[in-house]
């Protein structure tokens, strides 16, 4: 199937935004994935760096050294090459367990109420897809997944409270994601999972646990399960449990 032309965007002095789509999807988020990947591969040391997102690809370069011009014909016909595409299955789905409600959830009342389902049927359909990670962003580590339920799309809040804890799993509009640290946040909070995101201390061989392209599925679990990873997690002998992915993609 042909793929739609891009929009090239300038995004200042040394960077060029490339647009595949208009919507939010798994199809188009395939595309940039792809298209990041021929930029990597064809480009080299040409570009300075390739930023995914949701449905447009950042490319930063140094226009002394790459003019911008060439860089854009260069990447239309890239994009050209690019076909439309089903979203490949995950490489790996990541387990991330979940202490829904209570102290760790306090908008999970609310949000069952705003939705017309009780809190167990709200965790039932949150739990219930593999999400994809679409891009990392916001802050280090937040991973925007794609396939929530639009059952349990819920408004961000009207006031964004100031701090949110670390782990927090929430969902925004149409979207859900995890606070990877302590940071401000108006989506409406669910959980939290005892899952480090990001590690940035000098000793950690991988400081993001997730990576655009995964997948994601949210378990719950009681309090001693959550204390149990939690203790796992501060001793550094938490492994997180993977599912082989299904074929065909997430979902």
């Amino acid at each position: 199937m042909a793929a739609p032309a891009p929009r090239i965007l300038p995004q200042g002095e040394c960077g060029l935004v490339v647009e595949l789509g208009e919507a939010i999807g798994d199809a188009v988020n395939a595309r940039v994935h792809a298209l990041a990947r021929a930029v990597r591969e064809e480009l080299g040391d040409r570009v300075e760096e390739v930023v995914p997102g949701y449905r447009a690809l950042l490319v930063i370069h140094d226009p002394l050294r790459t003019p911008r011009a060439g860089l854009v014909r260069r990447l239309r016909a890239l994009a050209a090459r690019v076909p439309e595409q089903e979203a490949p299955p995950p490489p790996r789905v990541v387990r991330v367990p979940v202490r829904y409600g209570g102290a760790p959830g306090p908008d999970l009342e609310e949000a069952a109420r705003l939705c017309g389902l009780s809190a167990g049927e709200l965790v039932a359909r949150h739990t219930a897809p593999v999400y994809r990670v679409h891009m990392l962003g916001f802050t280090p580590g937040f991973p925007y997944l794609g396939g929530l339920d639009p059952r349990i799309a819920v408004p961000r809040l009207a006031a964004p409270r100031t701090r949110i804890p670390a782990g927090s799993v929430a969902i925004g509009g149409e979207q859900t994601g995890i606070y990877p640290v302590e940071s401000p946040g108006g989506w409406r909070i669910l959980g939290r999972t005892p899952l480090r995101l990001f590690d940035p201390s000098p000793g950690a061989a991988h400081p993001f646990l997730l990576a655009a392209g995964d997948g994601l599925r949210f378990v719950p679990v009681d309090d001693a399960a959550y204390a149990e990873v939690e203790r796992a997690v501060a001793a550094g002998a938490f492994e997180p449990e993977q599912e082989r992915p299904a074929r065909g993609g997430a979902r």
